[in-house]
Protein backbone atom coordinates (compact mmCIF):
# COMPACT_ATOMS: atom_id res chain seq x y z
CA UNK A 1 0.00 0.00 0.00
CA UNK A 2 0.99 3.48 -1.02
CA UNK A 3 1.59 6.01 2.08
CA UNK A 4 -1.61 7.47 0.67
CA UNK A 5 -4.14 8.02 2.89
CA UNK A 6 -6.93 7.96 1.03
CA UNK A 7 -6.36 4.44 -0.59
CA UNK A 8 -7.41 1.35 0.95
CA UNK A 9 -6.08 -2.26 1.06
CA UNK A 10 -9.22 -4.72 -0.24
CA UNK A 11 -10.65 -5.84 3.10
CA UNK A 12 -11.39 -2.25 3.92
CA UNK A 13 -12.53 -0.97 0.71
CA UNK A 14 -15.13 -4.06 0.40
CA UNK A 15 -16.31 -3.10 3.86
CA UNK A 16 -16.64 0.37 2.52
CA UNK A 17 -18.53 -0.27 -0.06
CA UNK A 18 -20.98 -2.81 1.41
CA UNK A 19 -21.75 0.26 3.25
CA UNK A 20 -23.42 2.17 0.45
CA UNK A 21 -26.95 2.21 0.27
CA UNK A 22 -29.41 1.81 -2.79
CA UNK A 23 -32.27 2.95 -1.06
CA UNK A 24 -33.19 5.59 1.92
CA UNK A 25 -30.07 7.77 1.30
CA UNK A 26 -29.68 10.72 2.54
CA UNK A 27 -30.90 12.68 -1.25
CA UNK A 28 -33.86 10.86 -1.23
CA UNK A 29 -34.93 11.54 2.10
CA UNK A 30 -34.45 15.10 1.46
CA UNK A 31 -36.09 14.94 -1.94
CA UNK A 32 -39.24 13.07 0.17
CA UNK A 33 -39.02 15.92 2.88
CA UNK A 34 -39.58 18.76 0.04
CA UNK A 35 -42.05 16.48 -1.79
CA UNK A 36 -44.10 16.21 1.32
CA UNK A 37 -43.86 19.74 2.23
CA UNK A 38 -45.48 20.32 -1.36
CA UNK A 39 -48.47 18.20 0.10
CA UNK A 40 -47.75 15.48 -2.51
CA UNK A 41 -48.95 11.84 -2.10
CA UNK A 42 -45.91 9.27 -3.48
CA UNK A 43 -44.99 6.05 -3.39
CA UNK A 44 -41.49 4.58 -2.39
CA UNK A 45 -39.58 1.91 -4.89
CA UNK A 46 -42.04 0.49 -6.91
CA UNK A 47 -40.77 -2.89 -7.85
CA UNK A 48 -43.48 -3.67 -10.34
CA UNK A 49 -42.09 -0.23 -12.50
CA UNK A 50 -38.56 -0.80 -14.63
CA UNK A 51 -36.07 1.03 -12.71
CA UNK A 52 -37.76 1.15 -9.49
CA UNK A 53 -38.29 4.36 -9.22
CA UNK A 54 -37.01 5.89 -6.17
CA UNK A 55 -40.14 8.07 -5.29
CA UNK A 56 -43.29 7.52 -7.37
CA UNK A 57 -46.36 10.17 -7.98
CA UNK A 58 -49.15 7.61 -9.20
CA UNK A 59 -52.07 9.81 -10.07
CA UNK A 60 -49.61 12.47 -11.83
CA UNK A 61 -48.07 9.45 -13.59
CA UNK A 62 -44.52 10.85 -12.85
CA UNK A 63 -41.55 8.72 -11.72
CA UNK A 64 -38.43 10.97 -9.81
CA UNK A 65 -34.79 8.68 -9.40
CA UNK A 66 -32.77 10.19 -7.24
CA UNK A 67 -29.24 9.75 -8.71
CA UNK A 68 -26.07 9.95 -6.68
CA UNK A 69 -23.19 11.70 -9.33
CA UNK A 70 -20.53 9.80 -8.79
CA UNK A 71 -22.85 6.23 -8.88
CA UNK A 72 -24.67 7.23 -12.61
CA UNK A 73 -22.17 9.27 -14.23
CA UNK A 74 -23.72 13.08 -13.84
CA UNK A 75 -21.82 15.55 -15.88
CA UNK A 76 -21.11 17.55 -12.39
CA UNK A 77 -17.31 17.56 -10.67
CA UNK A 78 -18.05 14.85 -8.22
CA UNK A 79 -19.29 12.56 -11.34
CA UNK A 80 -17.12 12.92 -13.80
CA UNK A 81 -14.18 11.48 -11.30
CA UNK A 82 -13.28 7.95 -11.90
CA UNK A 83 -11.07 6.19 -9.14
CA UNK A 84 -7.41 6.04 -10.26
CA UNK A 85 -7.36 2.00 -8.71
CA UNK A 86 -9.12 -0.18 -10.92
CA UNK A 87 -10.45 2.22 -13.31
CA UNK A 88 -10.90 0.06 -15.90
CA UNK A 89 -13.74 -1.83 -13.80
CA UNK A 90 -15.04 1.73 -12.68
CA UNK A 91 -15.38 3.04 -16.08
CA UNK A 92 -17.27 -0.21 -17.35
CA UNK A 93 -19.47 0.05 -13.96
CA UNK A 94 -20.65 3.58 -14.35
CA UNK A 95 -21.46 2.48 -18.32
CA UNK A 96 -23.85 0.09 -17.57
CA UNK A 97 -25.36 2.13 -14.43
CA UNK A 98 -25.73 4.77 -17.20
CA UNK A 99 -27.06 2.42 -19.73
CA UNK A 100 -29.50 0.80 -16.98
CA UNK A 101 -30.95 4.28 -16.20
CA UNK A 102 -31.28 4.98 -19.79
CA UNK A 103 -32.84 1.91 -20.30
CA UNK A 104 -35.76 2.16 -17.54
CA UNK A 105 -36.90 5.90 -18.24
CA UNK A 106 -37.65 4.47 -22.10
CA UNK A 107 -39.74 1.99 -20.66
CA UNK A 108 -41.14 3.93 -18.15
CA UNK A 109 -41.75 6.63 -20.80
CA UNK A 110 -43.48 4.20 -23.47
CA UNK A 111 -45.62 2.99 -20.45
CA UNK A 112 -46.72 7.14 -20.05
CA UNK A 113 -45.15 7.91 -17.24
CA UNK A 114 -43.13 11.37 -17.11
CA UNK A 115 -39.69 10.74 -15.72
CA UNK A 116 -37.96 13.01 -14.05
CA UNK A 117 -34.23 12.58 -12.60
CA UNK A 118 -32.69 14.75 -9.08
CA UNK A 119 -29.36 15.06 -8.93
CA UNK A 120 -27.13 14.53 -5.70
CA UNK A 121 -25.62 18.14 -6.81
CA UNK A 122 -29.02 19.69 -6.99
CA UNK A 123 -29.58 19.25 -3.68
CA UNK A 124 -27.28 22.07 -2.56
CA UNK A 125 -30.21 24.74 -3.90
CA UNK A 126 -32.80 23.55 -1.94
CA UNK A 127 -34.61 26.73 -2.74
CA UNK A 128 -34.35 25.71 -6.44
CA UNK A 129 -34.94 21.90 -6.09
CA UNK A 130 -38.16 23.35 -4.40
CA UNK A 131 -39.17 25.59 -7.02
CA UNK A 132 -38.59 22.51 -10.06
CA UNK A 133 -40.77 19.78 -7.55
CA UNK A 134 -43.18 22.45 -7.70
CA UNK A 135 -43.26 22.33 -11.16
CA UNK A 136 -43.19 18.99 -12.11
CA UNK A 137 -46.57 18.23 -9.59
CA UNK A 138 -48.04 21.22 -11.43
CA UNK A 139 -47.46 19.65 -14.80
Amino acid sequence: MSGRTDVYDAEKRSAVMRRVKGRDTGPEKRVRKLLTGLRARYRLHRKDLPGSPDVVLPGRRLAIFVHGCFWHGHDCARGARVPKANRDYWLAKLARNRARDERATTDLAAGGWRVETIWECELKDEAGLRGRLARMLQA
